[in-house]
């Protein structure tokens, strides 16, 4: 049966360990159960947000691929990381995940503050992370006030940004970077500026509907580039 015309796959949830606890994944397997799929796809979501906002994307995608769309750490019902904890810190609770999972290679795409923690993963990770999405480019940071309202464990997302273009010039993966209509040019000049490796495409939808409403859009905006 072609692609196209397979039915959604089924979104579950589970539990898996991490370095902060637990970490809360909702996640879709290809019907082959693992064989001849696609590298598997790690969802991170943006602050405030869930896992679950990769629900239908999940089940698109998730017809040749495993996907997996964790509560990053602090949200939704996974554990929360200590009050000191960094980005990269993070990436590295995503990084257990990987491990538990025997993933030796996944694609990670990411949502403002979890494409910010994708680029981290894959700085962490250089020979297991092969491609990365940029769904919507990191936000500049929260501002104090709204900072405030939210539990500590969330802020280092709230406050994510592109790591520093020193390191970016390390970064291994191949990379795609999706500019929604109503983000601003400049913030996709100033990406491909610290990575000229980037791939940019434009996606006819607005920022705030990724994933979401935007799922199949988004789906076949990243389903070439995710096959190689």
């Amino acid at each position: 049966m072609a692609l196209a015309a397979a039915a959604p796959a089924r979104v579950r949830r589970g539990y898996f360990e991490c370095r902060y606890g637990q970490l809360h994944v909702h996640h879709a397997m290809a019907p082959g159960g693992g064989f001849e799929e696609g590298t598997a796809l790690l969802c991170l979501h943006e602050c405030p947000g869930s896992g679950r906002a990769f629900a239908a994307f999940a089940a698109l995608a998730g017809r040749d691929r495993s996907v997996y769309a964790p509560d990053l750490p602090g949200f939704g019902e996974s554990d929360p990381p200590p009050a000191s904890a960094t980005l990269p810190e993070y990436a590295l609770a995503l990084a257990d995940f990987v491990d538990t999972m025997r993933l030796r290679r996944v694609d990670v795409l990411g949502v403002r503050g979890g494409a910010a923690l994708a680029l981290e993963l894959a700085l962490a990770r250089p020979e297991q992370v092969g491609r990365v999405v940029l769904a919507a480019a990191p936000r500049a940071g929260a501002d104090a006030a709204a900072l405030r309202e939210l539990p500590e464990g969330q802020r280092p997302l709230a406050q994510a940004v592109l790591p520093a273009r020193e390191r970016l010039a390390r970064l291994k993966a191949r990379l795609l970077v999706l500019r929604p209509q109503d983000e601003a040019p400049e913030v996709t000049a100033r990406l491909r500026e610290a990575l000229p490796a980037a791939r940019p495409q434009e996606l006819a939808v607005s920022a705030r509907d990724i994933p979401g409403e935007a799922a199949p859009r988004l789906f076949e905006a990243v389903r070439e580039f995710l096959r190689g």
